[in-house]
């Protein structure tokens, strides 16, 4: 696997530092959000010029580190139709920057039905899925026009949160621009952790042809939640996924969540133990 971090999980640094500092700590992508991660300059729809792209796309080059990832987790859901329209342009920059920029997928999460973008329980609804579904189609679509991937992670708290519900959203859509981010801990919530084996089974099941590129993280569950922590520091069985990735997913950008500066290189090092010990 190609092994990588989110650059905002690296100590700051501006972006000709940064890169390098990837580099040294031993990956060979990145996950980057560019608002989280850039900090000598406010990035936005105007900041995001082909000059940038090209600037950021040298760097990665010199320094031997791919962009497996843009980020643009924002809410394609957001009730608010203000909100929603700016939304949707924020997306269409990602996708004209990432066409020049070269990265693996633009990546996103699948909204809530609400401004705030956390879980209630209407964000599993049908109606809620049809909503993402409906909203999606034209960000594909724009994405097709410039060559970009765009990859989708189902998260429990949000609307695709099982891999049935992402597997719908793949087959209505029917694009080979739409593809999937797989977080197996994501899929997982304190009332179904204990079936993590069985509920990653079957998202490799439904969805690994589908899979562009893989997070890796871990979690322990406390005071009725799960809370997400670096590989090999809680209770999460990476058995399925790693065999998958290796027989099945050759040279996948796999890009490690939730690390702190202190301790990404050890997760590194862990997590790559164990997919090389398969």
């Amino acid at each position: 696997m190609r092994i990588g971090i989110r650059a905002h999980d690296v100590a700051y640094a501006p972006l000709d530092e940064l890169i390098p500092n990837i580099h040294k700590q031993g990956f060979h992508c990145m996950h980057i959000a560019l608002t989280k991660s850039i900090k000598e300059f406010k990035p936005g729809v105007e900041t995001m010029t082909p000059g940038l792209a090209m600037y950021i796309k040298e760097l990665c080059a010199e320094n031997k580190v791919d962009v497996a990832v843009l980020g643009c987790y924002l809410n394609l859901c957001n009730p608010n139709p203000e909100k929603h329209k700016e939304i949707v342009e924020k997306y269409k920059a990602h996708i004209r920057f990432a066409s020049i920029l070269g990265c693996g997928v633009v990546g996103t999460e699948t909204g809530a039905v609400n401004e705030e973008y956390k879980y209630e329980p209407a964000n599993h609804s049908d109606e809620a899925l049809q909503c993402f579904i409906d909203n999606l189609r034209p960000i594909v679509k724009y994405a097709e026009q410039f060559g970009v991937i765009v990859a989708i992670e189902p998260v429990w708290k949000h609307i695709v949160y099982n891999p049935a519900r992402a597997r719908r959203v793949l087959d209505e859509i029917n694009s080979p621009n739409l593809q999937i981010i797989l977080d197996p801990v994501n899929l997982l919530d304190y009332c179904n952790y204990k079936d993590q084996v069985a509920i990653v089974d079957e998202a490799i099941d439904l969805l690994g042809e589908d899979v562009a590129m893989v997070h890796l993280k871990d979690f322990i569950p406390e005071d009725g939640k799960l809370r997400s922590v670096g590989c090999g520091l809680g209770q999460m069985d990476y058995t399925s996924v790693l065999k998958f990735m290796k027989e099945r997913k050759p040279f996948i950008h796999a890009t490690l969540e939730d690390t702190i500066p202190e301790n990404n290189v050890q997760v590194k090092n862990f997590i790559q133990g164990l997919y090389d010990n398969l």
